[in-house]
């Protein structure tokens, strides 16, 4: 995985970028379709995406992200809101993730731009994250298995 990581402006940013062995369409179904998102990040899924629509994660069994869809533009953007279910510091739908597609030949660059966390120590935890799972979506998004998430509990 190619990516680079920075802390934004104000240092409450995650910026990532990875280049995928798959198209843009194939890539932005993994933001849309919970059993394509279950495949990288979540062990249930729950998605509406339409703007306004409900974008819920149960990442680990302990840590279940919620938020809203905000924007989709077709194999090209997809915005939403981000927080976590029982976290006073990050609650629900608190933060904003922007994921963009760009064509790159035969695969798709990548780019994840997560603002709006409250804390340069929330901004490492996150990009931790990010590299973890943007590691298995590459491998998903590509035909691969990622296999068990080795950060789910149990």
């Amino acid at each position: 995985m190619t990516s680079t990581s920075s802390g934004g402006i104000d240092g409450r940013t995650v910026e990532k970028e990875v280049r995928i062995a798959a198209t843009p369409e194939t890539v932005y179904a993994f933001f849309t379709d919970p059993e394509k998102m279950a495949r990288w990040m979540g062990i249930e899924v729950t998605l509406d995406p339409v703007p306004g629509g409900v974008f819920r994660v149960n990442v680990t069994e302990v840590n279940k992200a919620s938020g809203h869809y905000v924007e989709l533009t077709p194999y090209s953007r997809v915005v939403f809101t981000w927080g976590w279910e029982g976290d006073a510091a990050i609650p629900p739908g608190s933060t904003t993730v922007e994921v963009t597609l760009i064509p790159d030949g035969d695969g798709t660059v990548l780019r994840l731009v997560h603002k709006d966390l409250p804390t340069a120590e929330s901004r490492d935890r996150h990009s931790e994250g990010w590299n973890h799972y943007m590691a298995r979506l590459e491998t998903a998004a590509d035909g691969g298995d990622p296999g068990p998430d080795p950060w789910v509990s149990g």
